[in-house]
């Protein structure tokens, strides 16, 4: 029987922070640098977007966990449309804190001409949901979406159906929307539901970098500004990636340690696993050939030296036991990580974010370039191969280009010829759903 996936912390006095003097804690603060809320996007400059043709500030439709999540969609008509007629409902994805729907549109309207003012050239009327708290629960966010569903088809002129998707994690919010409408006997109108580099059967951020993530919060003076572990202690980060630990400390499985997943993952069967009246469209950023980064498994990324303190990070080693993933010391070891069964995510096909650049950059810790990013969503996850979401990793390097039909939960998807950034508006990837969208 395969090894169940886990990671194992050794510390000198049972916890790293009692294993350290409150001089060498601050030496490891001081070493990683201000970063804020880890893995948290940057904040985009100043950007420009069109004034939308309305402003729906919406409610969701029903609460989760008794807490009722809110969100804004903003209404961008067709040329020539003065009402709304061809609704495209598109939503935001996974990050910290509220949408910006300005640098949404900023985003996504990459290309000459812009995705979004293609979309608006062929007549169908763009609707950018964004949430105000994108790292809550999965089902709350839907709630939002379920909502935006419902005034778009209030607001609609016609009887066109709807294109319901979204880029990231705004994939699996709009899927769990519609399967729950479905599942209460709502007819949602939607003809086609599509989803842009969405982790279908999960997602992966370090499990090295969570654990520093946890480690520089901890030791670090509480100031009542967010947490550095904010983000990978939310529900949505718990619900949406594949290997997830609590803590600097945690020793034990990676892939069930939070109940908010399994709980997630039964809750979306539940309503039906995927809407089923729409047509499934979806968009890999990563590459279909089963080529990945080349991110050797084992290899140090970081290997920081401040005299006494040594910090080391490792690119996930490729399954075995006991591989070393991460060490502190200062002369004897004070915390050393090691994953078992854990296979190499980071150097997966898949779409990719600067994880270890922008940790590198905060410390000041030069980094190799082709080192800066590795795999988000794996490419078998964004085009939702037919798998258990807690035991697909076997596939992570399949190539897919004869895959039977019946392999993917989708209709129809499509791969980047590369292996390019998460959510990146790809020249590739745009022509393929515009030309699914053609006739509509």
């Amino acid at each position: 029987m395969a090894q169940a996936p886990r990671i194992d912390v050794e510390t000198r006095a049972g916890t790293v922070r009692g294993s350290l003097t409150g001089e060498q804690a601050e030496r490891i603060t001081d070493a990683l640098g201000q970063q804020g809320v880890w893995f948290a996007a940057p904040r985009p400059d100043a950007v420009k977007a069109p004034r939308p043709a309305q402003v729906w500030d919406l409610v969701g439709d029903q609460p989760h966990q008794g807490r009722t999540a809110t969100g804004r969609a903003a209404v961008h008509l067709a040329q020539g449309h003065a009402g709304l007629t061809r609704p495209l409902i598109f939503a935001d994805g996974f990050d910290y804190g509220p949408s910006d729907l300005d640098a949404m549109w900023s985003r996504l309207n990459a290309g000459a001409p812009g995705f979004l003012d293609r979309l608006r050239a062929m007549g169908i009327d763009v609707i950018l949901l964004g949430f105000d708290e994108r790292q809550t629960y999965i089902q709350a966010n839907a709630a939002v979406a379920a909502a935006c569903v419902r005034r778009a088809i209030q607001e609609r002129r016609g009887d066109l159906p709807l294109v319901v998707g979204g880029v990231s994690l705004g994939g699996m919010i709009t899927r769990y929307a519609l399967a729950r409408l479905e599942s209460e006997g709502f007819d949602h109108q939607t003809d086609k539901y599509f989803s842009y580099d969405t982790p279908h059967l999960g997602a992966w951020i370090p499990l090295v970098l969570q654990q520093l993530a946890y480690l520089d919060e901890s030791l670090r003076p509480q100031s009542g500004a967010p947490g550095q572990a904010e983000l990978i202690r939310s529900p949505a980060a718990q619900q949406l990636l594949w290997g997830w630990v609590e803590g600097e400390d945690y020793s034990g499985p990676v892939t069930t340690a939070s109940r908010l997943r399994t709980d997630f993952l039964d809750d979306l069967r539940r309503v039906g696993w995927f809407p089923m009246r729409p047509y499934k469209l979806g968009l890999a950023n990563g590459a279909g050939d089963g080529a990945g980064p080349d991110l050797p498994p084992g290899t140090r990324v970081f290997d920081l030296h401040h005299d006494p303190l040594q910090l080391t990070a490792r690119i996930q080693p490729d399954r075995g036991e006991l591989q070393s993933l991460g060490a502190i010391r200062f002369g004897a070891p004070v915390w050393t990580s090691a994953t078992s069964g854990v296979p190499a995510f980071d150097g997966a096909p898949g779409g990719r974010l600067d994880f270890w650049g922008r940790v590198a950059d905060a410390i000041g810790l030069p980094v190799q370039e082709g080192f800066r990013s590795s795999c988000f969503v794996p490419t078998v996850s964004a085009i939702a191969l037919a798998r258990d979401p807690l035991q697909w990793q076997a596939d992570l390097y399949q190539d897919l280009a004869d895959l039977p039909k019946d392999e993917t939960f989708l209709d129809a998807f499509c791969c980047d010829t590369g292996n390019s950034a998460h959510g990146e508006v790809s020249q590739v990837l745009v022509d393929w759903l515009l030309e699914q969208l053609a006739g509509w």
